[in-house]
């Protein structure tokens, strides 16, 4: 890869008056603005639909994508709205109000999902789009039955053909809907995607590794998961305790069937792959150290702590992948408590590892500050790497430094011979100047906000998760011409890069 430069920012984060950040013009502001400050990636998170609380890792359909993003003022403009339509929130755009997002937008939705519906020959669509028909019925069903999957009447949960049939009839209305704002979305997306193309920025995605029990995924196909009889979980995932958690994370997801899958030839993973690549043009893997080795923590457990390593997929998975993406347009999560068996089958395979910034002053474990060895350290990094200054599970880099124990500080301004003013603008300087053949920073670096920005706190139910919004007025002329003058100082400006135009 070239060296270049980008920028991590979630579309719900973008400013704009109607709730929750939007796939229209504040995009293409944002790819304008891109463009003048030499940045030729943006990264965002998974475009699937997004848990109550608003997070796209426990997701309740790896096929599908959030209709929440579809831009308002778009759909006035190609006529699926009317002007009075809109669900405009006067005054400045404040963080997402998931609850309130739902329902005032939600109804806005539905006006344009049904003039979809009389102009466009949607079955045809869904007959090419199964794992967006699947959740259509299934989301449809979610809202008549209103519980679980695993507690609806049994010839529903079983998926009995008649069953299915008759649910499909019987709720032809909502099932059109979500086809209809499924159809919405891919026509926006790919215009956005087209946008970027056209000024040479790459748009980068991300797959979270496991799915969710309560989703259409495991719904469809809860033969791929160790389920039990009555379609609960018989262990789940998780990471050990470490640095970060004394009881480790205990996540929830089910864990897969890996003899069936392999006997499948990862057909299931392979499908989503492709979905993902439907939408950017780079994926990164999620939690790939659980390729090599997963934790699995048994169902009813309370923490991680009982938890034991099995196996993951391993080669028999990433030989799949290769066969159908032989070039390989993957970035390896490798971050956490990475074994050489995982770096192995990163550098295998030829896949670009991670290198996070703030973990290299601030988790130091075993490495020690006066012999340079965290790996992290710039000096340690290699050019198949992409460098984070953080992530999005990460607290911004001001808000990061500001909470830091005195001897990360000490360490961070000796190594960069930089004092507490120059922060976060000189470790971005230190991601930009490394060798590293990409590097990403979080749009709050690159605003140099402080905590008031984070997005994610990892292990929380926070109301603040997942709701920062952007400042309209935030991204400036000034800034992008600073940020323009570092990334060609770097070596990373790429004037004649060019984009493949999506399909």
């Amino acid at each position: 890869m070239k060296r270049r430069a980008g920028v991590l920012l979630h579309p719900t984060a973008l400013p704009g008056p109607y709730g929750i950040g939007e796939i229209g013009p504040a995009a293409r502001e944002v790819l304008a603005w891109m463009d003048a400050a030499e940045l030729r990636v943006w990264q965002v998170l998974p475009l699937v639909p997004v848990d109550d609380g608003g997070s796209p890792y426990a997701s309740p359909s790896s096929g599908a994508r959030e209709s929440l993003l579809l831009s308002s003022d778009d759909l006035v403009r190609d006529g699926w709205l009317q002007g009075r339509d809109k669900p405009y929130a006067p005054g400045r755009p404040g963080p997402v109000a998931w609850t309130a997002v739902r329902r005032k937008k939600g109804e806005a939705l539905l006006l344009a999902a049904d003039r979809v519906r009389r102009q466009v020959d949607l079955p045809r669509w869904e007959a090419a789009q199964p794992a967006i028909a699947d959740w259509a019925l299934y989301q449809a069903l979610t809202v008549e039955q209103r519980r679980p999957w695993a507690a609806w009447p049994e010839e529903l949960r079983r998926r009995d053909a008649a069953a299915l049939r008759a649910a499909r009839d019987r709720l032809a209305t909502p099932v059109e809907r979500e086809l209809a704002l499924q159809w919405l979305f891919v026509q926006q997306w790919t215009a956005l995607r087209t946008e970027a193309a056209s000024r040479g920025i790459e748009l980068w995605g991300d797959l979270p590794f496991y799915v969710g029990w309560i989703s259409a995924d495991v719904w469809t196909r809860p033969d791929l998961f160790r389920l039990d009889a009555a379609g609960r979980p018989l262990a789940v995932s998780g990471v050990p305790p470490d640095a970060f958690s004394s009881t480790g994370q205990l996540w929830g997801h089910p864990l897969p069937d890996l003899a069936l899958h392999a006997r499948e030839r990862h057909a299931w993973w392979l499908a989503r792959l492709r979905h993902a690549l439907e939408d950017v043009d780079r994926v990164r893997i999620d939690h790939f150290r659980g390729i090599a080795q997963a934790w699995e923590v048994l169902a009813g457990a309370k923490d991680a702590r009982e938890g034991q390593w099995i196996p993951g997929p391993g080669v028999e998975l990433l030989d799949s992948i290769r066969a159908a993406f032989p070039t390989m347009p993957f970035v390896a999560e490798d971050l956490g408590v990475i074994t050489p068996d995982v770096e192995d089958l990163r550098d295998r395979y030829g896949l670009p590892g991670m290198a996070v910034l703030q973990f290299a002053f601030g988790a130091l474990g075993d490495a020690d500050p006066e012999k340079g060895d965290h790996p992290y350290l710039p000096h340690h990094h290699r050019a198949a790497q992409v460098v984070y200054t953080g992530t999005h599970d990460n607290d911004t880099t001001l808000g990061w430094y500001r909470a830091a124990p005195l001897e990360v500080k000490h360490h961070l301004r000796r190594y960069l011979e930089v004092e507490d003013r120059d922060l976060p603008w000189a470790l971005l300087v230190a991601a930009w100047r490394s060798v590293c053949a990409t590097a990403i920073a979080p749009m709050q670096d690159l605003l140099g906000l402080g905590s008031e920005a984070r997005l994610n706190t990892p292990g929380t139910a926070s109301p603040a998760n997942w709701s920062w919004r952007m400042r309209p007025e935030a991204l400036t002329v000034v800034l992008a011409a600073r940020i323009a003058e570092q990334v060609r100082l770097s070596g990373r400006a790429c004037d004649d890069e060019a984009v493949e135009p999506p399909p």
